[in-house]
């Protein structure tokens, strides 16, 4: 009995390392919010688990640089827009797009009507909220292609380091600021105003749209056959999390609202939020489209004397992982 029993220990050993989950740890560009659902989706349905992986998922926020943390060894694997992924790539951290969730840019300026503001040709002279920590770039890109220096010069722009809040726009700060479709946008209509009070500009309609929310791994990693592997699976799951999400937009809202530790999010702002969202990932399957791609580079390499990137990068995606992933 005795032998039977050491037998069937060491026998459990071997099985139980035979179905251990692989370890991936994802790090979030932002909060634990509806921008992310398909992630938490896949983690709360069990498509992760399905595919052998025991995910971690490590929210963002003010003070987290996804690009800081991987490159730092905390993550294997980071939701980025890529003009920062693109600019820290150049920098040299050989970041790779391995797949991209998000098909369109839900980017925007966000202006009051009172201010005078009715079109592009209305910037110069104005003080604009601009986010930076890496979310700046689309908008130098812009104002280079409009011609305006972005110094406080007479014939371009001032632009106010906007925190993460719509603060300066109801106060008066700023005649625009930056904005979400599926976010800040609503927090100023919740503070009062109304879509009448304002003008809005989608950076998709003004043509400098760039690549928002893919998936980013350090190119060296690419090498180890069982870290691809992790990623196909990775990738795969998270998409079957996204497709759901889009899908059930109410219900993918409240598994986020069950994962945020913070209680800071509401129902109501959610769900509003996550019915944006599937309009951004809408009409992608998860393979990054090269025509995107081509646009975003052109885009922040227009920057006169001072563009985002200064050269075409090469080797910044593939589709070695999506290809696997998606069969």
């Amino acid at each position: 009995m005795k032998k039977l029993s050491i037998l069937t220990a060491v026998l459990g050993l071997f099985v139980g390392a035979a179905n251990a989950a692989d370890d991936v740890t994802l790090q979030l560009k932002w909060v634990t919010q509806a921008q992310f659902a398909g992630y938490y989706v896949a983690l709360d349905k069990g498509f992760y688990k399905d595919e052998g992986l025991n995910v971690t998922i490590k929210p963002g926020g003010p003070d987290v640089a996804p690009t800081q943390v991987i490159a730092g060894g905390g993550a294997d694997v980071m939701v980025d827009w890529m003009p920062a992924a693109l600019a820290a790539r150049e920098k040299g951290l050989p970041l790779v797009n391995i797949a991209q969730p998000f098909k369109s840019s839900g980017m925007m300026l966000t202006c009051r009507k009172d201010s005078g503001v009715a079109s592009p040709a209305d910037f110069k002279g104005k003080t604009l909220g601009v986010w930076f920590f890496g979310n700046e770039f689309p908008f130098l890109s812009w104002m280079s292609k409009l011609g305006l220096k972005t110094d406080g010069s007479p014939d371009g722009v001032s632009v106010l380091k906007q925190g993460f809040n719509v603060d300066p726009l109801l106060q008066n700060q700023a005649v625009c600021i930056s904005t979400m479709t599926y976010n800040e946008y609503w927090q100023v209509i919740d503070a009062g105003l109304t879509p009448d009070d304002l003008v809005v500009f989608k950076y998709e309609d003004q043509g400098v749209a760039t690549l928002e929310d893919g998936l980013w791994v350090l190119e060296d990693k690419l090498k180890d056959p069982a870290f691809a592997d992790k990623m196909v699976r990775f990738v795969r799951a998270s998409m079957k999390g996204w497709k759901w999400a889009e899908e059930h937009p109410d219900e993918a809202a409240m598994i986020v609202l069950e994962n945020d530790a913070t209680g800071a999010q509401t129902e109501k702002h959610q769900k509003r939020m996550m019915r944006e969202i599937a309009k951004l990932t809408a009409g992608s399957n998860g393979t990054l489209d090269e025509g995107d791609y081509n646009r975003t580079v052109d885009s922040l390499m227009k920057g006169g004397s001072d563009p985002v990137i200064t050269k075409v990068p090469q080797g910044a995606w593939t589709h070695q992982i999506s290809d696997k992933a998606l069969k």
